[in-house]
């Protein structure tokens, strides 16, 4: 199997040595795995692309490329240029340091870089680490995605739905905040909403008396609807939420054609 793994954390980040290993299980003696990924942090740049101005791509090793872009860019780079011979079986983004679950999945270049593959017409899948009191260490960090994660990116490719639709399915993952011996299980999970837990701005004024505006997001042990991704990751559960591009609310177009047509 070819894999492309990607992040948001940067090229260097201790996640991508985590989902490096994971995609080395899944791929198996055989496979390739490749790696496109930021040369600096993009975290919270969404699905941006860097439609207006070129971003350089450097060659760091076999197989590991190092993009001035966002996820989604280091994508498109790992596809038309890197891989441009034969597309990957795979595409996998992470493993993220820090929830993607809830209302940060909009903001999250991790899924942007998954979303970005699934455009493209290819099997993705973002996994994002929890963070949280009980492994909030540089020992305990990313020990539930390392444990967990290839049996977690096998049981989707075995038993996940991989449609062919125009707005092709994605999965989202996120492993729970807790040691990797007290992972209770896998739950497929709907995105959550956490009520009253918004992404703000704090105002700083540099010594030359101009003031800047750091962004700071809100409180991320806040708990969702059972069911539902915060909930479940909390509960001590790896969720497992399938998502499309699609951001269509069809929920409402019924009674919406009803209304003004």
């Amino acid at each position: 199997m070819r894999i492309l793994i990607t992040n948001d954390d940067g090229i260097n980040a201790p996640g991508l040595k985590v989902l490096e290993a994971i995609a080395e299980d899944i791929a198996g003696p055989g496979g390739e795995v490749w790696i496109v990924a930021p040369a600096f942090e993009q975290s919270g740049v969404a699905h941006k692309i860097s439609y207006t101005h070129p971003f350089m791509l450097d060659e760091l090793g076999p197989r590991r490329f190092a993009a001035e872009g966002a996820p989604a860019d280091c994508v498109m780079a790992g596809l038309h240029e890197v891989l441009s011979d034969r597309a990957p079986d795979l595409v996998l983004s992470g493993v993220n340091r820090g929830n993607n679950a809830g209302e940060n999945v909009m903001y999250s270049g991790t899924i942007g870089g998954a979303m970005e593959a699934a455009l493209q017409g290819l099997p993705a899948i973002a996994l994002s680490q929890y963070m949280g009191p009980e492994n909030d260490d540089h020992e305990t960090r990313f020990d539930a995605a390392a444990r967990h994660g290839a049996a977690t990116v096998r049981a989707l490719l075995d038993k996940g739905i991989w449609d062919g639709e125009d707005y092709r399915l994605f999965y989202n993952v996120n492993f729970p905040p807790v040691p990797a011996d007290r992972v209770r299980g896998l739950r497929v999970s709907a995105q959550g909403y956490r009520k009253d837990c918004f992404f703000g701005v704090e105002p700083h004024t540099s010594p030359s008396g101009r003031k800047f505006l750091w962004v700071r997001g809100g409180a991320q042990q806040h708990p969702t609807l059972p069911g539902t991704d915060v909930a479940d990751c909390l509960e001590g559960y790896i969720s497992v939420t399938p998502m499309r591009a699609d951001l269509t609310a069809h929920d409402t177009l019924a009674w919406l054609k009803e209304q003004i047509e």
